[in-house]
């Protein structure tokens, strides 16, 4: 089955925390503090696998999870390192942030590897917090959250051509023509339910990759028929070859087809009606009114477009566009979705999230956010130093400053977390 579009969870691994730990050994009976670090969390990688062609797994597994790591041990003893999740996709997978909608990186090359979310920092064990004044420190850090989102894998096929048309126009008889692709052909609409991909090879050195995109209808950018759900496939493409029934076998008309066609294409996306265009007038072999095809013919040179008359079905003519597509490729640049320098979502938390928000509720003063829960889960609330280093580090933030702008006075309550506390000034 063909999947081109799967939502899943991933959760990168969290920093173990840091060690509470002192040197004991026979002799020495006050041991300074040697509370080792917390191992850093593993990652959630995607990774272009050469052998999947569609995003099925997904379907049946929704959540990826990173290992977690270690706390940090006795002995300055830094805690093993989480592993990272390798989630192996097909390429031409683009990952975007479900609540953003943001684009976090574009897996269209062979072997390409991104980080699609950040483990956690181990943190540091007490080791650390030794000073000539504070010689027993009490307290270490916790590791930081791994990061956590829901992604959207949307998959646009890597091809150089695609084949365009209304269904039954003979795309897939072209496709099987020109390659070794095997797709289902019959005389009726709709199909191809899938696109098809081959390669045609003009001679050695000489190929490119043709897609069969499913045919699509008027409305096809809203969601009608099939379109909605191929038309991400001919995003890549740097050339489009437009297939016309030009016998007209259908009653349709072949002008309109071809103006329907690129409506939905500007619809959809307007850079996708600026791809370079070859028009091939198929089935001339059963053609009952060639006046049609002069007609058809003259009028699309007109407005700049090169007519190939071609049976797909007898293979008349089929090896001149095939050759006049290659030579056109040549000059024709890369198509870029996404440049991975221009990366729209910094995967570092701490640039993205605010340190804090200070709010009032109701009496209380209010003081949330990921780096104020980080300080907290390093406190230790029975130990004075601790407090202390928990109070230098408010000031130092800018907590303290902000709850005086708030209004905060003498005596009035402040809640972190689950601890509520009075303010001293």
């Amino acid at each position: 089955m063909f999947i081109d579009y799967a939502e899943v969870y991933i959760k990168a691994g969290d920093g173990g925390n840091g060690a509470v730990s002192f040197h004991r050994e026979k002799y020495v009976p006050n041991g300074g503090p040697d509370g080792g670090d917390g191992g850093d969390g593993g990652n959630v990688i995607f990774k272009v696998d050469p052998g999947l062609r569609t995003l099925m797994d997904f379907r049946y597994k929704r959540k990826y999870i990173a290992e977690n790591g270690q706390k940090g041990g006795s002995k300055n003893m830094t805690g093993r390192r989480g592993k990272d999740l390798i989630v192996r996709v097909p390429q031409g997978t683009i990952v975007r942030d479900k609540e953003t909608g943001q684009i976090i990186a574009d897996l269209s090359k062979e072997n390409q590897q991104e980080i699609i979310a950040k483990g956690g920092k181990g943190g540091a064990g007490n080791q650390h917090f030794a000073t000539p004044t504070r010689q027993i420190p009490n307290f270490a850090k916790s590791g930081t959250p791994g990061q956590e989102r829901t992604v959207i894998l949307e998959l646009k096929l890597i091809a150089d051509v695609g084949l365009l048309g209304y269904p039954n126009v003979g795309k897939s008889t072209l496709l099987s023509m020109v390659s070794s692709a095997k797709p289902k052909i019959a005389n009726y609409h709709f199909t191809t339910i899938t696109p098809n991909l081959g390669v045609v090879s003009l001679g050695e050195g000489e190929s490119f990759v043709l897609a069969d995109i499913p045919g699509l209808i008027e409305g096809a950018h809203e969601g009608t028929g099939l379109g909605f759900a191929f038309l991400r496939h001919v995003e890549r493409t740097r050339l489009l070859i437009h297939v016309i029934d030009i016998a007209q076998i259908d009653g349709r008309d072949a002008f309109q087809d071809f103006e329907v066609i690129n409506r939905e294409l500007e619809l959809y996306n307007p850079e996708l009606a600026k791809r370079p265009q070859i028009i091939a007038a198929n089935k001339i072999d059963v053609l009952d009114d060639p006046e049609r095809l002069v007609r058809f013919k003259s009028e699309m040179e007109k407005r700049g477009y090169k007519v190939f008359e071609i049976s797909a079905a007898t293979g008349q003519g089929v090896n001149e566009l095939m050759r006049y597509a290659y030579e056109t490729l040549k000059q024709l640049p890369e198509i870029v979705l996404f440049d991975p320098s221009e990366r729209v979502i910094d995967l570092d938390s701490e640039k993205n999230e605010p340190p804090f928000t200070v709010r009032r509720e109701n009496d209380v003063y209010v003081v949330e956010g990921p780096w104020v829960d980080r300080i907290m889960g390093s406190v230790n609330l029975s130990d004075r130093d601790s407090l202390r280093y928990f109070q230098r580090s408010m000031k130092n933030i800018g907590v303290i400053e902000a709850l005086e702008k708030k209004g905060i006075n003498e005596g009035d309550t402040v809640r972190i977390g689950e601890i509520e506390f009075e303010y001293v000034p």
